[in-house]
């Protein structure tokens, strides 16, 4: 029994050979399903008073973020959620930004992939091994798109695989069920919210006009899910203002609903919340 636990244990660490230190954070590959793998970057926090927390990071989009030996992205690299990530190292907090799978590396990427029960699994390899490195509670935090993978993991993860709360921002609540691609119907209301009984902070825009994420939407996602605390935040200012028809052009960066020019103010409110005050 102590060899198989200990060649379980070795499977969700990222193996050695496959790591590698850049200017953007430590790279790491865990192998998932069969041959395939999933390419993430981790970077630590600074030091600070606490137990150790660590955020994995799920942009939206195809998920498809081409990190590079020097833990970069190639792709996707305005994504608030990257651009958040010293602000949060900063704060204390390590974070480890996760690539599409390598067998999902195109520009449709994750797609529908995304409300899969392996891809829960994918997820729940790393945040294991997460957590095995750093001794501390490890969060999940989705954008967008992102956000779907996300409560499909912490809807799905038991035990040391799952994550210890879960962070939506700008979250995916209306899909389109006359889209050519079916998984643009998804949204996050097809996870099981309510197996999630860990801390949910929820996140969003009040000119958020992207027509998949209306920000009033949030609060449906707070009465589902089941988490001791619980929070919706809905941020304002930049430098667009509230009022436009919604489209489909302002899911993209640029936009209120990739908090432009707001990431200082997201990010100081994720590591309050992480450590367990209110937004």
């Amino acid at each position: 029994m102590r060899s198989l636990l200990f060649v379980s244990l070795l499977a969700a660490l990222p193996p050695a050979s496959a790591q590698t230190t850049g200017p953007c954070g430590e790279v790491g590959t865990l192998v998932t399903r069969g041959s395939t793998t999933m390419r993430y970057s981790f970077s630590d926090g600074t030091t600070a008073p606490g137990e150790p927390l660590t955020l994995v990071m799920l942009v939206g989009g195809g998920g498809y973020l081409d990190i590079d030996d020097a833990g970069c992205p190639r792709l996707l690299s305005r994504n608030v959620l990257v651009r958040m990530r010293n602000l949060l190292n900063e704060a204390g907090i390590a974070t480890a930004l996760v690539d599409a799978p390598s067998d999902l590396r195109t520009d449709e990427g994750l797609g529908g992939y995304r409300i899969a029960p392996d891809h829960a699994q994918d997820l729940g390899k790393l945040i294991e091994a997460l957590r095995l490195r750093t001794k501390g509670p490890v969060w999940i935090a989705g954008h967008s798109r992102g956000s779907i993978s996300a409560v499909t993991a912490a809807g799905r993860l038991t035990g040391a695989a799952a994550p210890d709360g879960v962070i939506l921002l700008s979250g995916m609540y209306i899909g389109d069920a006359k889209a050519r691609r079916l998984w643009a119907a998804h949204t996050v209301f097809l996870a099981d919210l309510a197996a999630i009984k860990v801390p949910v902070l929820v996140i969003g825009h009040a000119a958020d006009n992207c027509v998949r994420s209306p920000p009033d939407h949030m609060k449906d996602v707070i009465a589902k899910t089941r988490g001791g605390r619980q929070q919706a935040v809905t941020v304002s200012g930049g430098p667009v203002a509230p009022g436009r028809a919604p489209s489909l052009a302002a899911c993209e960066v640029r936009e209120p609903h990739d908090f432009t020019d707001q990431q200082t103010e997201v990010a100081a409110g994720i590591a309050r919340f992480m450590r367990g005050n209110a937004y």
